[in-house]
């Protein structure tokens, strides 16, 4: 006998040789309410050793959060029809759920929940949870959902990840005693990073318009383009490359730079201050929105802000700047300017590399030049570093990491400048925008929220006159200044000045920890509130609908319809394609970037150039030689058809596509063309950059 076939002949055993009157009414109740059997042991157990008792249960639930969210990724790898969809004569006594069967949920959650029990409790009674939750695994069989195997691997699985969260609290615990404040740094990095790895795969947000046009590079490496240097494009490849062409595969990198970000965070707060300082920088930065956002969405900001901030922890070792210089250690830095050590002069080299990796991310990283050429200006301690080897190496050594996109736009008619000059609005000269200077700084209270940008200002003013507060001055006050001077003259986006905040929070940790014995209880309240604030801000950000937001008012709007429009697409796309060749394009770089994403088969797509700004498409091949194809054209809103392009075809037909929420909100029209016999279409040069 086969496998297989033992485990149906295994299965119709349990399903019907069992059978009796008291079964058909225990199994469907205790595979629906095994709690009304757990409660009461807990609570003997909770007289008997209420610490050992609560501890179990809080181990028991998070074990039973991970065992269920890894059961359902495993039915969805091994997708495992159910019995009772397939097999005769199966008694059901529960419905029959369309979500696959290997391996059983209610298994392995009943043993990964009565797990901690049996090991941290004493007493023959605990094993009364093993008891439980096996009639919790053999019901699922009996009511005629599941196979044996399917229990058995819920089982093993369940009991695994149970025993595996155990032995992480005992080594934490241990720990604890020893390392307090890093392990509570590590245990906080970790569950973040578990909750964000979650988040990506079950949230309701589509890709960003951003994220789906960065995997339309990826899909089409080079060594820079239009608009940005070519990092966001090889590290999308990289995530994809391991986890497919899936939003996990392009989002996963946002996780890890995010993790990476806050363990050099807290290098950088432990060297130039204390431990304390650096565990609350890197705790605080995770709960920050700005920062927040860019641990599950990933655009070129998510790597930036990790050569950012890699590149402020190489500095701070190149520069020798620590949490205080002691007199006899300033003599010797007078005393031996231009004779660095040998781990110096590596540090300077490993600085240089990493601020060309952010170049090659976001030309922003451009300010990491200045604001450390200014604090080496202004510091009468380290003004002689400018003289020195160091630096100047370190900025060789950026160029030339860098030097791919300046060689690409060499070849490609300097389109990048043209691009930056317009994003600046060079063109616009000289003028006062009162409107666009009040919206970017309110975008940054909203963005760090109000309470703690105050604390962070003052934090950076009354730590100034330390070199280590100078360093964290120096390296914030040129990128908001800029940016907020910016303003004045056009448009500024709320992240342009991201940069300037990495070392406010440094400056808030430090601040925070030196005078909180010493200040009163109001400042206290508000320092309190401010964490708080910062945190509510940013878990109401990852569920904006419980604010119940007009769609006009919701950013995350922008995340949310693509899928379905893509599913919509796909559903014509197949009609059409049974007849005729056919091809799909947009007038936005945006809508042909999902398109080419949700629509199923992931096709090349197109975007035609409507009198718009140029983007990367128009530097890719065209549509011009599909001639006699079939298209689809998608234009967003209830739009009218251009001239041209309805000159481009014989005959064009339009249908509206609304997306909505799943509360039914509507999110937005889209116009989709169904256009027949392409006859041809001149190409336009851009006459916007």
């Amino acid at each position: 006998m086969s496998l297989p076939d033992l485990d149906i002949f295994l299965f119709f055993l349990i399903n019907h040789g069992l059978r009796n009157s008291f079964f058909d009414l225990f199994m469907p109740f205790i595979t629906d309410r095994s709690y009304v059997f757990y409660l009461p042991v807990f609570i003997y157990f909770l007289f008997r050793n209420k610490k050992d008792a609560i501890t179990a249960l809080i181990l028991a639930f998070g074990a039973l959060l991970l065992t269920d969210w890894f059961s359902y990724e495993l039915k969805l790898v091994f997708e495992r029809v159910r019995p009772c969809h397939i097999l005769d004569q199966v008694r059901l006594l529960k419905g029959c759920s369309q979500s696959f069967s290997m391996p059983s949920n209610h298994a392995s959650n009943a043993f990964a929940f009565a797990t901690p029990f049996i090991v941290l409790l004493r007493g023959r009674v605990r094993y009364a949870f093993y008891l439980i939750a096996f009639f919790v695994a053999l019901s699922r069989v009996y009511v005629g959902v599941h196979y044996p195997s399917d229990i058995i691997a819920g089982v093993l699985f369940g009991a695994g990840i149970s025993f595996s969260v155990i032995c992480l609290y005992r080594w934490s615990s241990l720990r604890f005693r020893e390392r307090p404040s890093t392990t509570i740094l590590y245990l906080s990095l970790f569950m973040i990073s578990l909750f964000r790895i979650y988040y990506i795969l079950h949230a309701p947000l589509d890709l960003g318009p951003d994220e789906a046009h960065y995997w339309e590079w990826s899909r089409r490496l080079d060594i820079s383009y239009y608009s940005k240097g070519p990092m966001i494009a090889y590290l999308i490849f990289i995530g994809t490359q391991i986890f497919g062409d899936q939003v996990i595969g392009i989002r996963i990198m946002a996780v890890v730079f995010s993790l990476l970000s806050s363990i050099f965070l807290y290098l950088i707060g432990k060297r130039l201050s204390d431990e304390k300082t650096g565990v609350m920088s890197a705790v605080i930065f995770q709960i920050i929105p700005l920062f927040s956002t860019f641990g599950v969405i990933f655009t070129i900001d998510s790597p930036f802000i990790f050569f950012w901030i890699i590149s402020l922890y190489f500095f701070t070792r190149a520069a020798d700047i620590g949490s205080s210089l002691s007199p006899p250690q300033q003599t010797r830095y007078r005393e031996s300017q231009g004779k660095e050590r040998g781990g110096e002069v590596l540090s300077w080299i490993l600085l240089g590399f990493t601020i060309g990796l952010g170049l090659l991310t976001k030309y922003t990283m451009a300010f990491f030049l200045l604001s450390g050429f200014l604090y080496l200006l202004s510091s009468r301690e380290k003004r002689g570093l400018l003289l020195t080897r160091g630096p100047h190496l370190a900025w060789i050594l950026s160029l030339v990491v860098f030097s791919p996109v300046i060689l690409w736009n060499m070849n490609h008619d300097w389109v990048t400048i043209r691009h930056t000059a317009g994003q600046a609005h060079m063109s616009e000269g000289f003028q006062i925008s009162i409107d666009s200077f009040i919206e970017f700084l309110g975008s940054q209270f909203g963005v760090i929220t109000p309470l703690l940008l105050v604390f962070m200002a003052v934090a950076l003013w009354k730590l100034r006159k330390t070199l280590a507060g100078a360093f964290l001055l120096w390296f914030s006050l040129p990128v908001v200044a800029f940016f907020l001077l910016k303003s004045l003259q056009a448009k500024v986006q709320a992240n342009w000045a991201l940069p300037g905040f990495i070392t406010g929070v440094i400056a808030f940790s430090a601040y925070s920890l030196q005078g909180l014995h010493s200040w009163g209880r109001v400042r206290k309240i508000l320092l309190y509130l401010s964490i708080v604030l910062a945190f509510a801000v940013t878990a109401v950000a990852h569920y904006p609908s419980v604010l119940g937001l007009p769609v006009k008012l919701d950013p995350s709007a922008r995340l949310r319809g693509w899928k379905e429009l893509g599913a919509e697409v796909t559903k014509i796309h197949e009609q059409m394609s049974l007849s005729h060749p056919v091809f799909i394009f947009s007038d936005r770089y945006q809508i042909a970037s999902e398109l080419a994403f949700y629509v199923q088969g992931k096709p090349v797509t197109y975007c035609v150039n409507l009198n718009r700004r140029m983007n990367q498409y128009d530097l890719w091949p065209g549509f011009s030689n599909l001639l006699g194809y079939d298209a689809i054209f998608v234009r967003q809103d209830d739009a009218a058809l251009p001239e041209k392009i309805a000159s481009a075809f014989s005959r064009v037909e339009k249908k509206v596509f609304t997306a909505y929420t799943k509360q039914r909100v509507k999110i937005r029209d889209y116009s989709l063309y169904l256009c027949y016999d392409f006859k041809g279409l001149q190409k336009e040069k851009p006459g916007r950059f």
